[in-house]
């Protein structure tokens, strides 16, 4: 099969001469994004990745900013593996659409192998869609004659939602000839079976927690990277407010420029400030369902989040899920909530994060703060933060008459 470029960056997707329904692709979005020079190297996580293609699927699930894409972008450059990317979008939640700019991308690395799958994807414009295991069975078949490896990245997976996707997706896992390795970059954890797969040995798995600069790169990104003068002190204040969250240094450093006492912003660096804010609300607030966004802004009171706890505080008018299952839910979606114990029954948001969050619920919601830290008044009793090995139940702050609940 030929694919033609067609004006403004299309590409078709096959030979569909005499259809109207011929779809148009994106050929950008089959592009590898680029590196920028000035990009701080990090070598532990190239070699992870490198590591990773050993194993059937490599799983990149971090917040929004934590540069996850940039990763993927830096091990191509140093891999000798042929990669085909896929950048996706919200319209790409559809099976027909998904997987024909997934054959074709492949199609571009090594022409031929996704013909026949194209070619039955094309037919369905005239007939109904064959089984995608059908279709996925004619790739499949294809790509393991194949004389060497090949890589798929999937970046920004999260914008899918459609579960025949997903199930396609675990049987392609299922079925995976050896050639063909799986990549996904994603802020949510894909409904994918990670369990199975991880008890398998066939997941490899690249977390915020892995992401997060060390000391040593902060440092580099800062003084080299952006051409700012800081001390150790002011590197090592900065890397603990933002906690190694990439996007967050990126914004201080913004809104670092011109300033001459940097010791003195540093400290009142706060989530509140006016590019978090609206990094964090444009990224990742505004993309939440209402009741997700309900649950965050008023948890955010919280200095440690439980089940019982968020739902004393939410109120019967929360709806919805329990605290606990919101909780689970925020996790998966890798909202910036970072578990306290193996057991998931205690979190904390990211400390910026949560400022923004606060900041946000003054701003809107002012009358409402007293009764959400009244809830939490009422369901606090000693005998828990004995319990609870003396966590912090609520933000420091008056409650009440006068009264601090911060336990020591």
């Amino acid at each position: 099969m030929q694919n033609n470029l067609a004006p403004r960056d299309v590409l078709a997707s096959g030979d569909t001469k005499g259809r109207t329904s011929e779809q148009v692709l994106l050929v950008t979005k089959l592009a590898r994004p680029s590196v920028g020079a000035d990009l701080v190297p990090r070598p532990r996580l190239v070699s992870q990745l490198q590591l990773g293609i050993q194993r059937p699927l490599t799983l990149i699930a971090a917040p929004a900013g934590f540069g996850k894409t940039t990763l993927l972008s830096t091990w191509l450059e140093h891999t000798p593996l042929p990669a085909a990317w896929v950048s996706l979008e919200r319209g790409d939640d559809d099976l027909t659409r998904f997987w024909t700019y997934v054959f074709t991308a492949l199609e571009r690395v090594h022409p031929g192998s996704g013909a026949s799958a194209l070619a039955l994807l094309q037919a369905s414009t005239l007939s109904p869609l064959p089984p995608i295991e059908t279709v996925l069975t004619a790739w499949i078949n294809a790509l393991a004659t194949l004389p060497h490896e090949v890589a798929l990245v999937l970046d920004d997976y999260h914008l899918i939602t459609e579960q025949s996707i997903h199930r396609s997706l675990a049987f392609l896992l299922d079925h995976l000839p050896r050639q063909l390795h799986l990549v996904m970059a994603t802020r949510a954890n894909p409904s994918l079976p990670l369990a199975r797969l991880r008890t398998r040995g066939h997941l490899t798995e690249i977390r915020a927690a892995d992401l997060r600069f060390t000391t040593e790169e902060t440092a580099a990104f800062l003084t080299r990277g952006l051409g700012l003068e800081l001390s150790d002190g002011d590197i090592a204040a900065l890397e603990a407010r933002t906690e190694g969250w990439i996007a967050g240094l990126q914004l201080a450093a913004l809104s670092m420029r011109g300033r001459q006492d940097i010791p003195a912003f540093l400290k009142a660096f706060t989530g509140s400030q006016r590019y978090i804010i609206d990094y964090l609300t444009e990224e990742v607030l505004a993309r939440q369902p209402e009741p997700v966004q309900t649950f965050l802004l008023q948890t955010a009171i919280l200095e440690r989040l439980q089940g019982s706890l968020c739902e004393a505080v939410i109120g019967e008018h929360g709806g919805g899920a329990s605290g606990q299952a919101m909780l689970e839910q925020l996790e998966q979606a890798n909202l910036f909530l970072v578990p306290l114990d193996d057991e998931r029954l205690w979190y904390r948001y990211h400390q910026l994060f949560a400022e923004a969050l606060r900041h946000r619920l003054q701003r809107r919601q002012p009358a409402q703060v007293p009764e959400l830290h009244r809830r939490a008044s009422a369901w606090y009793d000693p005998r828990v933060a004995q319990r609870e090995k003396g966590f912090s139940f609520v933000e420091k702050g008056k409650i009440g008459k006068e009264i601090v609940l911060y336990s020591a």
